[in-house]
Parts: structure tokens; sequence; C-alpha cells
């Protein structure tokens, strides 16, 4: 009777066990014998792994590791760090059945009998994929703020010292200076209303009307299809066309009451090989001489758009025309890193 008791015992803590095993589905839970293949499998393993316990039991645990794994015996390092240390870290991407793979977070452990023999180990991983792609799109954020903020801090000390280098008095730096860290700022403020993936060159040519007060002027003038602009792109137009836009009002065509400005970009070639073609020109205004010095808004525009391509400056005496020919890739890339690259 009392054999028949302890009998009972022994079962119903197997099957006690059995089922916190085959629960703890969030959890591949694995054991093999001591050559490494599989002598039990749950369901948290069939859910992660994909291999039902009827086509897996038997079979080189070995399975779930990359093939590069494989070859550098990682399977067997983990063993002998369980038999040696007493358990055997695992952070690693891993195989499923059907050839895909995850980022999993585990540990290995050897399994002893009642007389301290090794007699296989168990082997507990959880799929970490979903927390390693957040921590790697938080490390490329941060990666990417750091470079906006530098890139942002490097533009204006430059447009601070230079607006003061080149200024007649402490008051015409200060205008200046407010004037091109505001029209910088607006960029800025487009581009964090669209999660700073970039914007289209109508909004930055239309923020530029707006905030020099010649949105419903006559005299400023653009047309152009659909381009969409990357964030540094989208930065660099929105000082350049504020540079030209004072250029025009202090000594270009906007200078006269007849005088005009005209905007227009057009998109030419293949798939893969694009580019825009950019145009300012000023008509109607006074004469037009080209300068004895170049001064900071000229260096400016100069510098900034020839890092996306071509630019051609004309001082045509009936007309200020610039030009630009640039890859529409460039334009387009959308973080600091893709430029890098």
């Amino acid at each position: 009777m009392i054999m028949k008791l302890f009998s009972n015992s022994s079962r119903s803590r197997e099957r006690f066990l059995e089922a916190i095993l085959q629960s703890a589905i969030e959890y591949a839970i694995i054991s093999t014998d001591l050559d490494g293949l599989v002598t039990t499998w749950n369901e948290g393993a069939r859910r992660i792994l994909g291999w039902d316990e009827a086509e897996i039991i038997g079979k080189p645990a070995a399975v779930i590791f990359t093939e590069e794994d494989q070859q550098a015996g990682i399977l067997q390092r983990e063993m002998t760090a369980a038999l040696t240390e007493g358990h055997g870290n695992d952070e690693r991407w891993h195989v499923r059945k059907d050839g895909s793979l995850f980022w999993a977070s585990g540990q290995m452990m050897a399994l002893t009998t009642d007389d301290g023999e090794v007699e296989g180990f168990v082997k507990i991983l959880r799929d970490q994929t979903e927390q390693r792609e957040n921590e790697e799109r938080q490390r490329v954020l941060m990666h990417e703020l750091s470079h906006r903020m530098k890139n942002t801090l490097t533009v204006v000390q430059a447009i601070t010292s230079q607006s003061f280098r080149n200024a007649s008095s402490i008051e015409d730096a200060e205008q200046a200076i407010s004037a091109r860290i505001g029209a910088y700022a607006k960029a800025h403020d487009i581009l964090l209303q669209q999660n700073w993936l970039g914007t289209t060159m109508a909004t930055i040519v239309g923020a530029t009307a707006v905030n020099l007060g010649l949105e419903t002027s006559g005299r400023f003038k653009a047309s152009g299809p659909a381009v969409e602009l990357g964030p540094q792109a989208a930065l660099c137009f929105s000082l350049v066309l504020h540079e030209l836009v004072t250029n025009a009002n202090k000594y270009g065509a906007l200078s006269a009451d007849s005088g005009t400005v005209e905007i227009d970009w057009s998109v030419r070639g293949q798939a893969g090989d694009k580019r825009l073609n950019f145009r300012w020109r000023e008509v109607g205004g006074p004469a037009v001489e080209a300068p004895s010095k170049k001064g900071f808004g000229c260096r400016l525009i100069n510098s900034s758009l020839s890092a996306f391509g071509e630019v051609t400056v004309d001082y045509a005496p009936t007309g200020f025309v610039l030009s630009l020919d640039a890859s529409l890739q460039k334009l387009q890339f959308k973080t600091y890193s893709d430029a890098e690259e």
C-alpha cells in the first residue's frame, strides 16, 4: 500500500512538472542527451522554433543554430560552459524550421541524476527579436540625433560668426542672425511635422515666401512637379532661398517695384539616375553687376548647393540667375547616416 501511494505520488509530480513545462509557452525549453540529441521539446519550443515534438525528438539540437555557429561549435561551447561554470549564456541568432532567423536570449545548464551524474543538458531560450529591433532603432535614432545636433550647432555657429564678420553694425548682425536662424528653425518645424522623413520642394519654397511676407505677392512665382527632399536638402534649400530672397530685396529684382522672382524646377533622367534641375531667375530689377567681393550669403549658397550637384551662377545684366543640376538620390537621403554612405 505504501509503495502504491509512493508510485502515485511520483506520477502526480511528473504530471505536475510536465504541465509547468508545457505551459511556459514564451520560453523554448529543450533537453538533450550528452551527444546533443533532443530528448524533450516543450510547447514554447514548438511555437518559437516551428518543429513539432515528434519530428525533432532524437535530432541534433544544433539544427536551431546558424550554419556559422554550427561550424564554430557553439553548442559544444555552451555544453562545456554548463559543465565548468554552471551555465552557458546564449545571446545570438537562431534558426526556425522555415529557415528564418530570430534573436534569442537564454542559458544552457547540465542535467544530473540523483547521484550527481551528468545525463544531459537543458537549454532555455526566449525570442527577443522585437526587443533587439527596438534597441537597434533606438541606437540608430540616438546616432541620428547626435548628427542633427552637431550639424545644427555647426550651422548656427557659422551663421553667427559670419553674420558678425560681414555686418556693418551690431544691429545689422543681430537682424541677419535672427532672420537666418528663423529660416532654419522654420525648416526644422516642417521636418518635425513629417517625423523628420523629409518634405517637398514646394513646401520649402512656400515657407520661404511666408517667412518673408511674399505668399500673396505676384512678384514671387514658383512652379514645378512634386519633388521630395530629404532632411539635409530641405534645411539647405531653406537657408539658400532665404539668402536669395534677402539679396533680391536689397540689391536685385525685388528692390524695384516692377521686378519679379521666378523659381522653377523639373526632374529628368531614368529611374536610378534622376536629376533635379532647379532655377532661380530674377527679372525686371536694376542692372546686375557681379560683386567684387563674395559675402557670406553668396558663399553659403554655393557651398550648400554644391554638396548635391553642379551650381551655375550668372550675373546677367537683365537679372541674376542661379541654376542647380543635382542628383535626386542625394537630395532625398533620409538620414545623416545615409549621406555618409
